[in-house]
């Protein structure tokens, strides 16, 4: 397990700062010792497990054998009465929320919003100004643009100028050593938290005084159904508070923004390797807008034509999980893989050790979208978590993807500038470049 108090916390962080925690820290680990193996990570004794069989068990068991177990300096970022923090009823009623603002009745409201809001980026970006050929940092435009869809059409909230580089402040903090003295970088971060805390209640405010007065209606005239709407009414009915309201909008707008931007970053890059499945997801676009006028925008109908674009992005995702794994604690002595996990010990399930892995997928160090034409064996493919835990905006990332690269593709000429650049993890994986690429208008 290593050296006393630290074990191998310093293996562990140079990996994942090279982003290849599974390569060199997990799988060395899991050749020696077999899938389930103990190590201790920044002073906790930790279990790490690799496997559908072991997704499945510690993921079904939420609440019942283990709990989430974030870092302190996460829990204080991200705010204690998050979803991330909440057990039992809570939990639920929370998740019950931010689901109803994702039915397929609001999904099917929402997708014209975020049709227009990724035309408008990419014209502001790609076309304005006269230029027609342009070099752009694809990762970056995402960023900011998953950061408004998320705050502007899921959450009902105007974005402000500056608004996103201080949550990425904040963000940045959130996996450090809780330490506050005087320019660390957790300092920093709680100084980010503090200015996000501020806008973030006057915003409730505002909303809670526009449904106590009854306008109920959105700037479109129609009954505000935004999930801050919601989320504002039952603090008015007294089931949530005021600080609950604020850490669910920071936790879900860092949980929606930054993996999105990775998943659609990689899908980009993979179809820029693979240019026969790149013609494959061509022709479906085609064939959607054959069926559309011309200036007539996507419905929810048509994402779900989006098939192969969508098994491109899972495969995407697959080689490059835009999340590595999630930390779990033991609520009791828990039997498993022939090994008695203590109360109290920390286990680590990750991504890669399914995604990699060729027991669940043929070959899996080539890219083939095709293996998802057929159901993949449960807790094999778990970029977005699994069990209670389940991503709750994982509909809204899948919009965000597929719409996007709809757009992209029918409008825009593009080549990838680097296809070898390397992807970097601090906190969460992204390309050390910014992933730029070339892009031209098709018109």
């Amino acid at each position: 397990m290593g050296l006393p108090w630290l074990g191998e916390t310093i293996e562990f962080y140079k990996s994942q700062k090279k982003n290849k925690l599974f390569e060199e820290f997990v799988e060395p680990r899991i050749e020696k010792y077999g899938k389930t193996f103990k190590t201790r990570l920044m002073g906790e004794p930790t279990v790490v497990v690799c496997g559908a069989k072991a997704n499945m068990f510690f993921m079904s068991n939420e609440f019942k054998l283990v709990i989430s177990s974030w870092p302190t300096s996460s829990v204080e970022l991200m705010g204690k009465n998050s979803i991330m923090e909440k057990k039992g009823d809570m939990h639920r009623f929370l998740r019950g929320i931010i689901s109803s603002s994702l039915t397929s009745t609001s999904l099917d409201t929402m997708v014209p919003k975020i049709c227009n809001t990724i035309q408008s980026h990419l014209y502001i970006n790609c076309t304005s100004q006269g230029q027609v050929d342009r070099t752009i940092k694809l990762y970056h435009l995402t960023k900011s643009l998953t950061f408004k869809i998320v705050f502007e059409c899921f959450l009902g909230i105007v974005v402000k100028p500056g608004l996103l580089e201080t949550f990425e402040g904040v963000l940045e903090g959130a996996f450090s050593p809780p330490f506050k003295f005087p320019g660390s970088k957790f300092s920093r971060a709680i100084s980010a938290r503090m200015k996000v805390q501020k806008f973030l209640v006057e915003v409730i405010r505002e909303k809670r005084n526009e449904i106590e007065f009854g306008r109920v209606q959105n700037e479109e005239g129609k009954l505000d159904e935004s999930l801050l709407s919601r989320l504002v009414k039952a603090m008015i009915r007294g089931e949530v508070s005021e600080d609950e309201v604020v850490d669910n909008v920071v936790l879900l707008v860092f949980a929606a923004h930054d993996t999105t931007s990775f998943a659609i970053a990689m899908t980009f890059r993979m179809l820029a390797q693979h240019p026969t499945c790149y013609s494959l997801l061509l022709q479906e676009h085609a064939n959607i807008m054959s069926n559309k006028g011309p200036d007539e925008g996507l419905s929810l109908e048509d994402t779900k034509k989006m098939k192969y674009t969508w098994q491109v992005a899972r495969e995407s995702m697959r080689l490059f999980p835009p999340i590595f794994g999630s930390f779990r604690k033991a609520i009791a002595d828990i039997e498993f893989d022939g090994f008695t996990i203590p109360k109290g010990w920390k286990v680590l399930w990750t991504t890669y050790g399914t995604h990699n892995s060729a027991e669940y997928f043929k070959e899996p160090q080539n890219f083939d979208p095709s293996r998802f034409e057929e159901p993949v064996q449960p807790y094999a493919f778990i970029p977005f978590g699994g069990g209670p835990r389940l991503c709750a905006g994982y509909q809204l990332a899948k919009l965000n993807i597929l719409i996007f690269v709809h757009y992209v593709v029918t409008k825009y000429n593009w080549s990838l500038v680097d296809h070898d650049e390397p992807i970097v993890m601090d906190p969460l994986p992204f390309p050390s470049k910014g992933m730029p690429i070339k892009i031209s208008s098709k018109f």
